[in-house]
């Protein structure tokens, strides 16, 4: 559901805009005030797990996220439906990380890396579900709701997860020293600070014209980061508990990881943004068929982020490479077929599918690979980074390519403006995710641990080993990567006996 709410509004914006009489920029609030809510929150919800526990934090996020959705759907007026977007967002941010700690502090080895790779299904393929159920929804025009059932098909969800997580959930159990972290109020301040002057401008840019003070917002955004790395590293130095656990940001490829989830969720999130304008405004599509469009998308995203597992270990570190050359390709085919102002006929959904594949690839191996190198007291730390990366990936795609997008349509260039913006703004991708499988390129020739059952399997060392993997025990579940220093297991007490590197 938190997930879904940041993309099944897209499609019911325009009947948001003409029932409550809601001006352009009133209306980029009402998409993005959810969006600047969860993306500054998460890291703070991470941390507010470890202190109070993720399943009482999951709980009382769930419950405001719930009851906010109720509140949307039955907003009266633009200033309502902005507010309770706010509290809907607050609600994410506090649950969401709260899966991603309970999935890694309660499996262990293969388990584990299943578990990851549901999620990872789930969180990409999220983006496509939620404009494709928003098309639905809109035109299906329940009971006359017109756009309010985007909002309200939340409620009963959540009173039904509601009443099951008290019990299926594990019991909170904090350790000590957990308990004694505490929470950095400076280092949250700035933190929080730096991601609204990030955000803000972002989402709100394109409306506004990009005026000098988004500008001057995302300027002192990039100081006010610098301030938190500062303030952080000293709270670690004077053995502190800074937000986000030095040991995560060292952990094996960890930043190559980041690099390239926040590069796939850009292009995931600029490749939907433009699509769907084109589709509504460029070929006139109803909602309802635009929303089935993307059904394509979803069903790939989704498919590669549960099924990457059953693919040969040794090509895992090379799945990104391949995913986001495979992303450029269709990148590259959908350019030449809607170019010339026609629907693109089957290469359309041939190209949508393979879009989806691609950015699978590149997300959900890599995402559930960097989280199981993060030992489980520091997941915390870890599902808030990466969380917040996905959401700021996503902002940045659509605000950098969807001002490629509408840039180029406002020029009316050619008989068919919204196709040659749509096909340049397609290019750029392409080109983009080129350099992004350049980047991954680096990652996969690093050493990197495996983990399957029992055994550890080092990839990324054909050169020495004759193009085969070479394997080891894993059995004490306390291997470490290559690169050294952090154990690949899951970082419990003797006794445990089970490797738990998901990879």
């Amino acid at each position: 559901m938190a997930l879904l709410d940041v993309f099944i509004v897209n499609v019911a914006a325009p009947t948001i805009r003409a029932d409550l009489h809601t001006s352009g920029a009133g209306l980029q609030l009402v998409i993005a005030g959810y969006t600047i809510a969860y993306a500054v929150l998460l890291i703070t919800g991470a941390r507010l797990g470890d202190l109070l526990g993720h399943r009482r934090l999951f709980v009382a996020g769930l419950a405001l996220f719930t009851l906010a959705s109720l509140l949307c759907g039955l907003a009266q007026n633009t200033g309502e439906l902005i507010g309770f977007r706010f509290a809907q967002g607050t609600g994410s941010a506090l649950m969401i990380p709260q899966v991603l700690s309970l999935l890694q502090l309660t499996f262990t080895g293969e388990a584990r890396t299943r578990a990851m790779s549901v999620y990872s299904a789930v969180i990409a393929s999220g983006a496509a579900i939620g404009q494709s159920l928003g098309g639905v929804l809109v035109s299906a025009n329940l009971f006359g709701a017109g756009w309010r059932p985007v909002f309200l098909v939340n409620v009963p969800i959540g009173v039904v997860l509601l009443a099951i997580a008290p019990r299926v959930l594990p019991a909170d159990a904090r350790s000590a020293a957990e308990r004694r972290r505490g929470l950095d109020l400076p280092g949250l301040a700035v933190l929080a600070a730096a991601v609204t002057l990030f955000t803000v401008p972002l989402v709100l840019g394109q409306q506004e014209g990009w005026p000098a003070w988004g500008w001057a917002c995302l300027a002192l955004s990039a100081v006010l980061f610098a301030v938190f790395v500062v303030l952080e590293t000293r709270l670690a130095r004077r053995g502190g508990a800074p937000l986000v656990s030095v040991r995560v940001l060292r952990a094996p490829g960890m930043a190559r990881a980041i690099a390239v989830i926040a590069l796939a969720m850009a292009v995931n999130a600029g490749f939907l943004f433009a699509i769907a304008l084109h589709l509504q405004s460029g070929l006139g599509f109803s909602a309802l068929r635009t929303g089935l469009t993307f059904v394509a998308t979803a069903v790939t995203f989704g498919g590669v982020g549960l099924n990457w597992r059953r693919l040969p270990a040794r090509w895992r570190p090379w799945m990104a490479v391949f995913g986001l050359l495979l992303a450029a390709g269709s990148f590259a085919a959908l350019s030449a077929a809607l170019r010339g102002g026609g629907d693109g006929g089957a290469v359309l959904y041939l190209g949508l599918a393979g879009l989806g594949a691609g950015l699978g690839f590149a997300f959900s191996p890599t995402f559930t690979i960097a989280l199981g190198k993060v030992v489980p007291q520091d997941a915390a730390d870890a599902s808030g980074l990466l969380a917040t990366v996905t959401q700021l990936g996503q902002l940045i795609g659509v605000a950098t390519f969807g001002t490629l997008y509408l840039n180029r349509l406002g020029s009316g260039t050619g008989s068919h403006p919204s196709a040659h913006a749509l096909a340049v703004t397609y290019v750029v991708m392409g080109v983009i995710s080129v350099v992004g499988a350049l980047i991954a390129v680096e990652r996969g020739r690093r050493r990197t641990n495996v983990s399957i059952g029992q055994s550890t399997v080092v990839a990324g060392s054909a050169d020495r080993a004759g193009g085969q993997p070479q394997a080891r025990s894993g059995g004490d579940g306390a291997s470490a990567d290559a690169s050294g220093g952090v154990p690949a297991g899951d970082g419990r007490s003797a006794g445990g006996g089970q490797s738990s590197s998901a990879g």
